[in-house]
């Protein structure tokens, strides 16, 4: 047995370097270079072969030419620099060949973009100084006698790569990148139905006649923007006159910018009809598998699935639905309005992602309990539910996964329509791809719920109404995977019109992060209420971190600002400088001086630094997520968000705060806060007294008291019931602590403050009942019914006791 296997590969061996010796030299070079790399396919287990060549700079390996499924299922990319780092440079470096598995690749920049890798990878270094890159499926990888055969392909790809065809040939086009000025010839013109007499030279003509699904991939082609060198290969539809779509394919490279002369793309359109005999063709199921491997939602895949079908099949209704528990929930329906559905359907949409009526569809049922595609003929008698899908043929096609049905997909035609062997071909493969992609997109929409539900919920509901001042924020989630954030925002509102603007970020995308950002947003706002200046929160909130003994550090910048004066003080620890919008329109990065980042240090100053809001002033407060990225440094990042704050209406904050993130790295999580500082129309009054421990003591704040009211005017009715307040406010922190004990009046307005600050940090309790015998709880229920609220709050090392008497009359500000 061991011989015959031998004399097997040996036979494998010789036919592929016949094959090869059988191409000759009289081929186009870039068609042999094509015809070589298909003898890899057919005489080894790959599934995509490759050819890189240096590129013109020198620094790097482009791609030069593919075959096979495509590249993004692998995470090739077009380009690769020659440092090590990549295989194909570390290949052309040691000019061996290397063979990496799954567990090579999974720490290999080559797969960088796929997160479990589950192929082998040859890559063969060539003696131009390219190399041959080939990728298999097969669970051990190459063996020995694809290894030869690959070596004689490599032998074979010898010579230098065929450069872009830059002399005009049929179907050709050539595109300049940054002024989008398109040269093509008559039979390209001729495709797109354009009279060559009319067209003004604009790639923008050509792109709107393209069918609008497929004008995302096209412009992904075309856009500069998003241009990398190496060859390109399109399939596409344009809409021709009759209404009717035609399918067209482009292949281009672009040729780097020279001197006087900018980057292009050029290459050539062609009919794909002709090349695409069959609706089974295995190109519509590679772009589907494709499709699906990007798909992340199930939303996402059914949309995929829709776009596979609906067109290859001329069909006039696809639906597709995902079985939850017992119950069908539609994800898509195209056509999407509810007229052209049954009408039974309609009645019971109750959401966006209606229950499909199951119940009255027993033909569906037994389809999805068989897990059989069920294929019904023009005029077949089923239930109304169904039969009005599709009148003139109908496709109930169940999507297993594993051994259970994930969904099902309807297909129904308007007109008499038979399905053939092509078609059924294609709708099995559909049905299996589709099956195993909507169980993983079910499970990550199901985590993504949960991490957005646990991220919400970490962050404030909603930001306070300001005196003053107008604040938004805004958060956008990481979408790089399942990663809970640690960045946060909190807008807290502080006593005597103060309130601080807090953002900050917490080391690493897990768990531990969002736990911890809860955390220090928690510890903050405590710190902040209980009446600590900035820098002594800031400490106290770091102090706290180095006690939790965490793994993780956090960064925060804190600012207090005085909405009646229209000043601040600015406190940073580790994090970015918030940015000023000035009512002039001048933007300026705050130059604060900052400590290290929460948790690094016990012993750490936090200095202040003082800012000046003038009314009209925006502040603005970000997490390093906006303003840094791979390709962006931080100070760029920042300039860029000052031009932007600078060219926006301060007017509108939330269309700002929009605008800003409108090119957010969404690699990151990112957390905007904006504050715009109005300033306070009424300013309130107010006067502090402090109360020394003496016999008089009551009489003294009373007599304060009074003389203030009047002098702001307050009448005679109202004055009463403050003194009253007053008296007890007075009298219980006298007799209840010991001491300084401070009385401070604010009036704004119709509202009047009162408030006693002592040392002591217990808190009043309001008796629930009094007898005639109990000695103490008058005061506090009286205070209770003569103000329209009171409560308390912490200050430090003690608390504030507060009431608010809401006046009868307007003060009238007399005098004396």
């Amino acid at each position: 047995m061991g011989s015959e296997s031998a004399a097997g590969r040996r036979t494998r061996t010789q036919r592929a370097e016949l094959a090869l010796k059988t191409l000759t030299a009289d081929l186009e070079p870039r068609e042999r270079l094509r015809r070589v790399l298909e003898q890899a396919l057919a005489f080894t287990g790959a599934t995509l072969t490759a050819v890189y060549v240096p590129h013109e700079d020198g620094e790097a390996l482009r791609l030069a030419e593919a075959v096979g499924v495509p590249r993004a299922l692998y995470g090739l990319r077009d380009v690769y620099p020659l440092p090590p780092g990549s295989a194909a440079a570390d290949a052309r470096r040691s000019g061996r060949p290397l063979w990496l598995g799954p567990e090579e690749l999974g720490r290999c920049a080559v797969a960088g973009r796929l997160p479990d890798p589950d192929f082998w990878l040859g890559v063969l270094p060539l003696r131009d100084g390219g190399c041959l890159a080939a990728v298999t499926d097969q669970p051990d990888g190459f063996d020995t006698e694809d290894r030869e055969c690959l070596h004689l392909v490599a032998d074979a790809l010898a010579g230098p790569a065929p450069a872009a065809a830059t002399a005009p040939v049929a179907n050709s086009f050539s595109l300049a990148v940054d002024s989008g000025r398109v040269e093509v010839d008559g039979e390209v013109l001729d495709l797109f139905a354009i009279d060559p007499d009319a067209f003004d030279g604009r790639v923008e003509t050509l792109l709107a006649r393209t069918v609008p699904e497929d004008l995302p991939g096209l412009m992904s082609v075309v856009e500069p923007d998003r241009f990398t060198s190496g060859d390109r290969e399109l399939e596409f539809r344009i809409l021709q006159p009759s209404g009717q779509p035609a399918w067209l394919r482009l292949r281009g490279r672009l040729l780097p910018a020279e001197e006087g002369r900018s980057a292009r793309l050029v290459g050539t359109v062609a009919e794909a009809s002709k090349l695409r005999p069959a609706v089974s063709d295995v190109t519509r199921i590679q772009r589907l598998a494709a499709a699906l491997a990007t798909a992340g939602t199930v939303r996402d895949v059914s949309g995929a699935v829709v776009a596979a079908l609906r067109t290859s099949l001329r069909a006039d209704r696809v639906a597709l639905a995902g079985l939850e528990s017992d119950r069908l929930v539609v994800t898509v329906l195209d056509p999407p309005e509810p007229e052209a559905w049954p009408e039974l359907w309609r009645a019971e949409w109750r959401t966006e992602w209606p229950d499909a009526p199951v119940r009255a569809m027993p033909t569906l049922d037994a389809g999805l309990r068989e897990g059989r595609a069920a294929i019904w003929p023009a005029g077949a008698e089923l239930e109304p539910a169904l039969a009005e899908v599709g009148p003139g043929g109908l496709v109930v096609l169940p999507l297993p996964a594993g051994g259970r049905t994930a969904g099902v997909c309807l297909i129904g035609w308007d007109s008499p329509h038979e399905v053939t062997p092509d078609e059924r071909a294609l709708l099995t493969a559909v049905a299996g791809l589709a099956g195993q992609a909507l169980v993983r997109a079910h499970a990550f929409d199901a985590e993504h719920e949960l991490i957005g539900m646990l991220q919400r919920a970490l962050l404030p509901r909603r930001l306070p109404r300001l005196p003053g001042a107008a604040a938004v924020a805004r958060y956008l989630p990481t979408t790089a995977g399942l990663e809970l954030g640690g960045d946060w925002y909190d807008v807290i509102p502080l006593a005597d019109h103060h309130a601080a603007f807090v953002i900050g970020d917490v080391q690493g995308h897990n768990a531990g992060a969002a736990a911890l950002m809860g955390q220090m947003r928690t510890a903050l706002r405590a710190y902040a209420a209980e009446g600590h200046p900035p820098d002594v929160v800031v400490s106290h909130a770091n102090r706290l971190l180095v006690e939790m003994e965490s793994d993780l550090f956090a960064t925060c910048c804190y600012v207090d600002v005085d909405l009646e004066e229209g000043t601040a003080w600015c406190v940073r620890a580790g994090h970015i400088p918030p940015v000023l919008r000035h009512p002039d329109g001048r933007t300026e990065i705050v130059e604060a001086e900052g400590g290290p980042p929460l948790g690094v240090a016990d012993q750490a100053d936090f200095p202040m630094t003082p800012l000046r809001l003038h009314p009209g002033t925006v502040l603005a407060l970000t997490t390093d997520g906006l303003v840094e990225t791979a390709r962006t440094t931080l100070d760029d990042g920042l300039a860029r968000l000052a031009r932007e704050l600078s060219a926006a209406d301060p007017g509108h904050l939330g269309p700002v705060a929009d605008l800003l993130l409108a090119e957010a790295n969404r690699s990151d999580d990112v957390a905007l806060l904006l504050l715009r500082y109005d300033g306070m129309g009424v300013r309130p009054l107010r006067e502090t007294w402090t109360v020394w421990r003496v016999p008089e003591a009551v009489r003294h704040a009373r007599r304060f008291t009074r003389r203030s009211l009047r002098t702001w005017g307050v009448a005679q009715e109202d004055l009463d019931t403050v003194l009253l307040v007053v008296s007890e406010l007075v009298t219980n922190a006298l007799v209840h602590t010991d001491g300084r004990v401070r009385l401070d009046l604010t009036l704004l307005g119709r509202r009047l403050r009162v408030a006693v600050a002592d040392a002591s940090p217990r808190t009043p309790v309001k008796p629930t009942s009094i007898g005639w015998e109990a000695t103490g709880g008058r005061g506090i229920l009286l205070v209770g019914a003569m103000a329209a609220a009171w409560g308390t709050l912490p200050v430090s090392g003690g608390k504030q006791v507060w009431a608010e008497v809401l006046l009868e009359q307007e003060p009238g500000r007399a005098h004396g």
